[in-house]
């Protein structure tokens, strides 16, 4: 249901609007932000959910002229130039300022649980082909993604292209000068380390990239009849531990920038370089 509206008032000589909810609690809204989220057609478009003000034409000291509720479900604001702002109750009561309403509203859009962890790791299994064709396991994919950041999706089919399938199920893949994906496999005079044989040291994969990736999809589709273990580390968890085992050191990779470099042919010729702190 729609919230209702018991009251609405000006304050602090017009520079706020306080609304009184039905349900006993408030909420405070400034009037240079009201004014600047005017949802009326010369000062919003709503195809694309953004405002048409521009920020030049709003006054930052602006005061209201007059205020009314109307039918309990919206306010009518008029402003000093006699412009008309319209605020329905469950938009007003969306973008409450207090710190609990801004606390469930960064919960529902950016799913804020984190769950760090060691070898104790329970690590999340998923059907890949549920995750392709039902829009509920995606979705609890993307969250365990979130929450954990490592899920394994299995049963996918033994070929190539699966990957660009799972990618644009959820969004798009992002082209590095390693080309849209890549074959993780033995190569002479490779320009990697991931192209040879040998076991891979723990690492955050490109560093030197302004905006190193956040989520890699790795599909195994030959399995080696010896070796070839993957194996993961929380670098989140390992900096909480070295940040109360080690304070000192834990400042250091945490404010000190390093350099990268890398160069070579791929996809593309290359030459990167980037600084970055160790701990980000």
């Amino acid at each position: 249901m729609s919230p209702g509206i018991q009251k609405v008032e000006a304050l602090d000589e017009g520079h706020f609007v306080c609304v009184k909810w039905e349900d006993g609690s408030e909420s405070s809204y400034p009037c240079v932000w009201l004014r600047d989220n005017c949802q009326c057609p010369l000062c919003f478009l709503p195809s694309a959910g953004a405002r048409r003000l521009l920020f030049e034409d709003l006054d930052v000291n602006i005061v209201v002229k007059q205020v009314a509720l109307a039918d309990r479900k919206k306010i009518s604001i008029t402003w000093p130039d006699e412009h008309t702002s319209e605020y329905e109750a469950k938009w007003l009561k969306k973008r409450c300022f207090s710190e609990e309403a801004r606390a469930v509203m960064r919960a529902d859009l950016f799913l804020p649980e984190c769950q760090y962890w060691g070898s104790d790791l329970q690590l999340p299994k998923i059907p890949f082909e549920e995750v392709m064709y039902n829009d509920e396991s995606a979705y609890k994919w993307l969250c365990a993604l979130k929450k954990v950041g490592i899920v394994l999706l299995t049963g996918a089919a033994a070929r190539q292209g699966e990957l660009i399938r799972l990618g644009h199920r959820i969004g798009f893949l992002r082209l590095t000068f390693y080309g849209p994906t890549w074959q993780v496999q033995d190569k002479a005079d490779a320009n990697n380390v991931a192209y040879t044989t040998g076991r891979l040291s723990f690492h955050t994969d490109y560093p030197v990239l302004q905006h190193p990736p956040g989520v890699q999809l790795l599909h195994c589709i030959k399995q080696t009849a010896a070796g070839g273990e993957s194996e993961v580390v929380d670098g989140f968890y390992v900096s909480n531990k070295l940040k109360k085992q080690n304070p000192e050191a834990y400042q250091i990779l945490s404010s000190t920038a390093v350099d990268y470099t890398d160069v070579g042919v791929d996809y593309c010729d290359f030459a990167v370089h980037c600084k970055q702190r160790i701990i980000e």
